[in-house]
């Protein structure tokens, strides 16, 4: 039926980063997500768009990070007029996770500051689970979708002139249940089309429920022998989680944040405890902050950087009194870039050192070869044109995942009242996709 609304994959329809997808229906264009791609994954450019920038109405945004909205300013550079639709949480962590990536392209000072006004200017905030809405009749509903603050999917409900309705679900990306700060993914409604991400779709996450123990553990062996910890983690998201759970463990060494950019997301992080769930909220009311403890030390200019860069084995912490052990969180997450290239440049040769991965790594990314090449003899990595031997010890923490692995996204989708009429998966690699929808098809098999 020519009334229901065509979907345009522009982005992350086989890859796990670069996410945008456009929804053509009543004469209105409807963009969800417009996310930077990383590594070896690709997006389609603008100008080979079916729409020009300034056709396009509406941009909702399941949530700030970059693979979600990275090409927002060249969005509007491109002429996006339209309205800017997300979470409450999300409109507050949009403007600095663009600036911080705005950073790294070059453009002058005043062009960053048009950029920022025009996105704050056209973005605005919406509950969770209360219908509004759009143009010709369309309604939408933003669901939580535990995955970081703010991160929501989105129901959208389109009129048919022959009577009734057609739904289609987006769920951005899905989080566990479990996590800190965050409450557990909303139970979705049905759907006519359910769009469903499949980062994890082929595996299942290992000790979800007893990963502090296993990073209490894994943390103390990792010390015992005076190195250093380093854990690339993303700066929204991942890195609050860290720091709640270091905390958790009473950890007694330094923990640095080395990133400017998770410092400024913690402190946002902290003022939108409203968003929390019940036991982080709990927590703050009986005067134990959930993300911030005695020996977290902040390091926000790039001389200290470099001075965190001198600490080796033994030698004294810089501006904590303390010596030798540390644990040092910094991004990006994927080690593309920022201040964990230079930690992994200086410490990747040492066997005392440890690396914690505890995020999904993309194909072409360090992060990727560093897990992969480690687990073999000689095994090395080429930074910023360089190439390092990997001889710290490495880890892949899967239990940290931000993402719903197999199980989880079975079980929400299985929790819908009737199963979807279509399911259309995307944002996973092609593996992940054929054994997630195998999967979906024997455990949907029998339900109405």
């Amino acid at each position: 039926m020519k009334e229901k609304p065509n979907i345009i994959h522009l982005g992350g329809e086989h890859t796990v980063t670069g996410s945008c997808h456009l929804l053509q229906a009543k004469g209105l264009n409807i963009l969800v997500d417009c996310g930077l791609a990383q590594g070896d994954d690709s997006v389609m450019p603008m100008e080979s768009w079916p729409v020009r920038a300034s056709e396009i109405d509406y941009l909702f945004l399941t949530h700030a990070h970059i693979d979600h909205i990275g090409r927002v300013p060249e969005l509007i550079e491109s002429g996006f007029k339209g309205e800017i639709i997300c979470s409450h949480a999300t409109k507050a962590l949009l403007i600095p996770m663009l600036r911080d990536a705005l950073s790294f392209t070059g453009k002058s000072r005043q062009q960053v500051q048009y950029l920022e006004k025009s996105v704050d200017e056209l973005s605005w905030g919406f509950e969770y689970r209360e219908t509004f809405s759009l143009k010709k009749g369309i309604e939408f509903k933003l669901g939580n979708a535990g995955h970081i603050l703010g991160s929501c999917f989105v129901w959208f409900k389109f009129p048919l002139k022959a009577g009734g309705d057609y739904t289609v679900i987006f769920s951005g990306d899905l989080g566990c249940s479990n996590t800190p700060i965050l409450p557990d993914p909303d139970r979705p409604d049905s759907c006519d089309l359910l769009v469903l991400e499949s980062t994890y779709g082929d595996r299942n996450h290992e000790g979800r429920k007893s990963r502090i123990e296993v990073l209490r553990k894994i943390l103390g062996r990792a010390l015992d022998d005076g190195g250093i910890v380093y854990i690339p983690a993303f700066s929204l998201g991942r890195t609050q989680e860290l720091i709640y759970e270091l905390d958790r463990i009473g950890t007694k060494v330094p923990v640095f944040i080395d990133s400017p950019l998770g410092l400024e997301i913690t402190k946002i992080y902290s003022r939108l405890d409203s968003f929390w769930d019940k036991e982080a909220k709990e927590l703050k009311a009986k005067g134990d902050h959930p993300i911030d403890f005695k020996n977290l030390y902040s390091v926000e200019r790039f001389r200290d950087h470099k001075r965190l860069l001198e600490m080796d084995g033994p030698a004294p912490v810089p501006s904590s009194g303390a010596t030798g052990q540390a644990v040092i969180i910094a991004g990006s997450g994927m080690c593309t870039g920022g201040r964990i290239v230079d930690h992994l440049r200086h410490g990747l040769g040492d066997p005392r050192n440890d690396i914690f991965f505890v995020g999904y790594q993309a194909k072409g990314t360090p992060g990727r070869d560093i897990v992969r090449y480690s687990q073999r003899p000689g095994g090395y990595v080429v930074l910023d044109g360089e190439k390092f031997d990997i001889k710290a010890r490495v880890h892949a923490l899967s239990g940290y995942s931000a993402h719903a692995d197999q199980n989880e996204l079975l079980e929400w989708v299985a929790s819908m009242p009737e199963k979807p009429g279509r399911i259309k998966l995307v944002h996973g690699e092609a593996r992940a996709q054929k054994v997630l929808g195998k999967e979906l098809v024997r455990r949907l098999d029998g339900r109405r």
